[in-house]
């Protein structure tokens, strides 16, 4: 299920793991939080005759109106598919990449396909963790800090969108916050793994 916890910062060298301040799973308020702090975020019709491990040209044409659409409104000019799975080489080093605070000269905008993963964002003094699952669409506005978790069995399809056909390029912190928040609940992989 779909999940926003948002914490406020903390000091570091606390060691005991942070309360949310709030704890939801309804999409419209998960929805007018994270747009009140400059986030999209929607939940998209569901595609039910898109098999499990569809191919990337599959996907893309089920889904090929909304993406349209999207394209139109936003000004994304490039669109692929990404596919990560625990039986792929090098998933523990992409998942360490992942969980290190980082930001983007552009939006980040993922639609989950199958799957689930956890988008923690830093802004200002919060942290706002959203558990993002298939159906989701989200909006990280370029120059928001935030690392992701795709857990340590990976699972997960989303469609992805650029508006610089160079893809995904990252602008590391070196902040260790990352490490001062829970992570994906080990309970949700498994459940989504099939």
């Amino acid at each position: 299920m779909t999940e926003l916890r948002i914490y406020a910062t903390r000091d570091t060298g606390v060691e005991t793991a942070p309360e949310p301040l709030l704890s939801t799973s309804n999409a419209v308020q998960i929805s007018a939080e994270l747009k009140m702090r400059g986030i999209k975020f929607q939940r998209w019709p569901s595609k039910p005759e898109l098999e499990q491990q569809a191919r990337q040209e599959r996907i893309l044409e089920a889904y090929a109106s909304l993406i349209a659409s999207v394209q139109k409104h936003e000004g994304y000019q490039t669109v692929d598919v990404m596919r990560v799975g625990s039986d792929q080489p090098n998933t523990s080093s992409l998942r360490q990449t992942f969980l290190q605070e980082h930001q983007h000269q552009e939006d980040e905008v993922r639609f989950f396909v199958e799957g689930c993963g956890l988008f923690s964002l830093h802004i200002k003094d919060e942290v706002l963790q959203v558990i993002c699952e298939a159906n989701d669409w989200i909006t990280i506005p370029a120059g928001t800090r935030h690392w992701f978790d795709m857990g340590a069995n990976p699972n997960y399809c989303v469609i992805r969108f650029f508006k610089n056909s160079g893809g995904w390029v990252a602008s590391f912190t070196d902040d260790p916050i990352a490490n001062h928040y829970p992570g994906l609940p080990c309970a949700r992989e498994q459940t989504t793994q099939g």
